[in-house]
């Protein structure tokens, strides 16, 4: 069993929605963060950070103006700094299971996720997360790393990936025990 689960795929997918159910089975275990988008009238306005432990913040909106932009949005670094990485530490600390979703632009941008982020795997932790499809240098080197198991999400084969994220979480539990 590797030690990092990372789902990756096009959005829309079900990434997001694997992650929280996975989460939900194994209620008090895990600590970390997901995202969720912010809508107005259907409309994506941006993308709120949420921990385990029910902080949340707001990670980048249309609104924002800033340095930190990503496509249409403005990204509030501070956020994962104040709430993101805290609830990535805590989980660690104290948790068998470290969530992140999602491993991809907007977050990649602080280098203080990119080394919270490899400091809890260098230790050791079972971390799942979701990891941007697209090319990106560093992403692109997490995948690689031989204690990775990155698993493509199709939207068709969601069933498949819960019972082997299942199998996973099992061998997680088994290796507390």
């Amino acid at each position: 069993m590797k030690q990092v689960y990372l789902l990756t795929g096009r959005p829309g997918t079900g990434k997001t929605s694997l992650i929280r159910q996975a989460v939900a089975e194994v209620a008090g275990r895990a600590g970390g963060f997901y995202t969720e988008e912010i809508r107005s009238q259907g409309i994506r306005k941006g993308f709120r950070l949420i921990t385990l432990e029910g902080q949340s913040a707001v990670l980048a909106h249309v609104s924002i103006k800033g340095r930190h932009r990503v496509g249409k949005y403005g990204v509030d670094t501070q956020s994962l700094d104040k709430i993101g990485i805290p609830a990535l530490l805590q989980a660690a600390r104290q948790r068998d299971l470290v969530v992140v979703d999602e491993i991809g632009k907007m977050e990649l941008l602080p280098a203080s996720f990119r080394q919270t982020l490899l400091e809890i795997i260098n230790r050791g932790h079972k971390v799942l997360g979701t990891i941007m499809l697209g090319p990106n240098p560093w992403a692109d080197a997490l995948k690689k790393r031989p204690e990775v198991d990155l698993v493509p999400v199709t939207g068709g084969n969601n069933r498949q990936v819960m019972e082997d994220l299942r199998q996973w979480l099992k061998a997680v539990k088994e290796d507390k025990d």
